[in-house]
């Protein structure tokens, strides 16, 4: 891992574990093994280190969302797919997860702004599969925006928990999930893990990981 990338990966960790305003400059030197006036040679303002992580994040996410899910077609096929991929994504980023989940309001207006276009977009997403869903029958609910804000709450709370060392596998988590927001809306199918295949595919691909997300 060169320097840059030592920073970035400390500045994951300690925004994750400390928030952005509990982190200082002094904390990301020692983190990153580095001087506090040689961080500046890698990372602009702490904010703008804050925005890289956010913004690489949300659009690694869309990209991933947008390899797995398809754009039309069945919406508890999509709604299943897109599920797995933010489950996925929240237990093996974590920390990145987690500082886009939790750090918007530290953002100055400008650099919000750009993070909650992304993030908007991301979650547009969900909401056009949640009412394509409703319009087709397959479907039920009176509220589909709470809906939407709730499956997406409960997806992004593997990030806090999750271990790589517990008992669950990653493929099991991501089918289980799939199926307890189907059932949220009305749909009890029944999700097998190669249901799932070319979304853990995707995570892998696009989060460049070393093994499989299922194995």
């Amino acid at each position: 891992m060169n320097s840059a990338e030592r920073v970035r990966a400390a500045a994951v960790k300690l925004f994750a574990a400390k928030g952005f305003h509990g982190t200082g400059i002094r904390d990301l030197a020692q983190e990153a093994e580095l001087s506090s006036a040689t961080l500046y040679h890698y990372m602009g303002t702490k904010e703008d280190l804050l925005v890289e992580i956010m913004t690489t994040a949300l659009r690694r996410l869309l990209d991933a969302a947008g390899k797995a899910t398809p754009e039309h077609g069945d919406p508890m096929v999509r709604l299943r797919t897109l599920v797995a991929l933010h489950v996925l994504a929240h237990a093996v980023q974590p920390g990145e997860t987690r500082v886009v989940d939790n750090e918007v309001d530290a953002l100055s207006a400008p650099a919000r702004a750009r993070v909650v276009a992304l993030r908007d977009e991301y979650e547009q997403r969900w909401a056009q599969i949640i009412e394509d869903g409703v319009e087709s029958g397959a479907f039920h609910t009176d509220r589909p925006a709470v809906t939407r804000l709730a499956l997406l709450e409960m997806c992004s709370g593997v990030a806090r928990w999750y271990s790589p060392r517990g008992p669950v596998r990653l493929d099991e988590l991501a089918t289980h999930y799939a199926e307890l927001a189907l059932r949220a809306l009305g749909h009890p199918a029944t999700v097998r893990a190669e249901d799932l295949r070319h979304c853990m595919d995707v995570v892998a691909q696009v989060w460049d990981l070393p093994v499989q997300p299922g194995n």
